[in-house]
């Protein structure tokens, strides 16, 4: 036998996993089944080792489904009223990344995006090799973080640029804000464009009239939604809706997918799909009246928290930023004196309380459906308590006097820019360069430099503001931000 080099006898993530689940914490986080209590009864009683399986004869086959898998992802399209509905099991960037590379497949493609979209739209951009046209989001004041585009600012992008052959919209954004979808629809099919919708937030959205519509109601052509947020499946567990009319051609979206997702797929997340479908179609009103319910008594309990604010109405109704989702409770620290991220902290380390995200100002609490009343009043005596606690304190990486740089040149591609010789070089020292990483800053969450792009002066000078006030970076190889990576012409 082969000597093994280590120690072997032990599990860390087993081991961390169990841990955290011992502490028994109570969970504002995605996955929205909330530990197991919002998951299906019958995914909850089910050996789920047995039913970890493959395609076996009876179970399907996900990549050409004519059976028990096509019978489900049609139930789900009708929930929806969409023509069709795949399973994904690759979470929503697999669906992304299918959607851009099946709507931008001409070489000289263009797609029309805001500056704030997920990560995972990089991927489909290398994969594509579709040229990016962005569109500035809207930023929310008093909270800071981006929400959606302009119609005039998407009229003017698609006016002075004909190769584009999508729109990508972001719907809610993660603070679960939106723009005015319909807007932009009305506007895309003027030029006989598809609009695409990252709805990985908002896949509840259609089960109550309390909240948005939409993306598919709004007239989106298509949609990706990550159940596992909001839904009640299994964490990686999506479905991508394509909308009536046929902007969105079904056979290249369905030829890509073959390519990106495992030719392995997971049983129990597709389960997990199936049974969401069935739960939000039988309970989903009546669990997300609840829902709302307690998160409205949340937000005006926490408005009479001293130097606490949460997102309501009042700070909405501007282009960009028309409505909101109250299940999704953003509080500001700004005026206490506290980060939203030692807020998180102190959540978790002093209530066992764990948020969904933090920013320099705000934490993001998710209330899934079937959520617990108590567990929210729980959530808001912490909060009461960390506002006695820390009030006056200075503010954790006081913020800096951050103003976004204008968007840079964009020289190539991000396909380009992946795929060509790369080397680091000091942040301080890469004017002039071209970037071969996005780098972006939260808050506001928009990319300040994309592949592609030029490194001017001003991006320099923003990035190191923020670097040495201690705001999060994402993207970079260099999470410091001491180097980027550049193209190495």
């Amino acid at each position: 036998m082969r000597t093994l080099s280590g120690d072997h006898t032990e599990m860390p993530i087993v081991a961390a996993l169990d841990n955290f689940s011992q502490k028994k914490p109570l969970r504002f986080h995605v996955p929205g089944h909330g530990g197991g209590q919002a998951l299906h009864p019958a995914m909850r009683k089910a050996n789920l080792p047995s039913w970890d399986v493959t395609e076996l004869d009876g179970l399907d086959d996900l990549h050409n489904p004519s059976g028990v898998i096509e019978l489900a992802q049609k139930k789900a399209a009708g929930l929806y009223g969409a023509r069709h509905t795949f399973f994904l099991i690759n979470g929503t960037t697999v669906g992304i990344q299918a959607l851009i590379a099946a709507a931008c497949c001409e070489p000289d493609s263009a797609i029309a995006l805001p500056r704030n979209v997920h990560r995972s739209v990089l991927g489909g951009l290398v994969f594509s090799g579709a040229r990016p046209v962005f569109i500035e989001p809207q930023l929310v004041p008093g909270f800071d973080f981006a929400a959606g585009f302009t119609g005039a600012a998407l009229k003017q992008v698609l006016q002075a640029v004909p190769e584009i052959a999508a729109v990508l919209a972001v719907h809610p954004c993660y603070y679960g804000v939106v723009g005015n979808l319909a807007e932009a629809a009305e506007i895309c099919h003027r030029y006989n464009i598809p609009l695409l919708a990252d709805e990985a937030h908002g896949t509840h959205l259609r089960f109550s009239p309390h909240l948005p519509p939409d993306a598919l109601e709004q007239g989106a052509d298509a949609t990706v939604q990550s159940v596992h947020k909001t839904g009640g499946a299994l964490t990686q567990a999506s479905w991508l809706h394509l909308a009536e009319g046929g902007r969105v051609d079904r056979k290249k979206v369905a030829g890509v997918l073959r390519l990106l997702q495992s030719s392995s797929p997971s049983y129990l997340l597709m389960a997990s799909l199936d049974a969401a479908r069935q739960q939000l179609a039988l309970c989903g009103r009546a669990s997300l009246d609840a829902a709302l319910d307690t998160a409205l008594e949340a937000a005006r309990a926490i408005k009479a928290i001293p130097g606490l604010t949460v997102l309501g109405p009042e700070h909405l109704a501007r282009p960009g930023a028309v409505d909101y989702d109250p299940t999704r409770l953003v509080v500001s620290f700004r005026e206490l004196g506290l980060s939203g991220y030692e807020a998180s902290r102190l959540l978790a380390e002093e209530y066992n309380i764990y948020v969904e995200m933090a920013d320099i100002y705000n934490i993001v609490a998710v209330l899934p459906i079937g959520v617990n009343r108590e567990e929210v009043g729980a959530l808001v005596h912490a909060l009461a308590g960390i506002s006695g606690q820390v009030r006056g304190a200075a503010l954790k990486g006081d913020s800096p006097p951050l103003t976004m740089p204008q968007l840079p040149p964009q020289i190539m591609t991000p396909r380009l820019a992946w795929l060509a010789r790369k080397r680091q070089v000091r942040l301080e020292t890469s004017a002039g360069l071209v970037s071969a990483e996005a780098v972006a800053v939260q808050p506001p969450g928009i990319a300040v430099i994309y592949p592609g792009e030029e490194i001017t002066p001003a991006i320099i000078e923003y990035l190191m503001v923020a670097r040495d006030h201690g705001l999060q970076l994402h993207g970079a190889a260099d999470p410091r931000l001491g180097t980027i990576e550049v193209v190495d012409c």
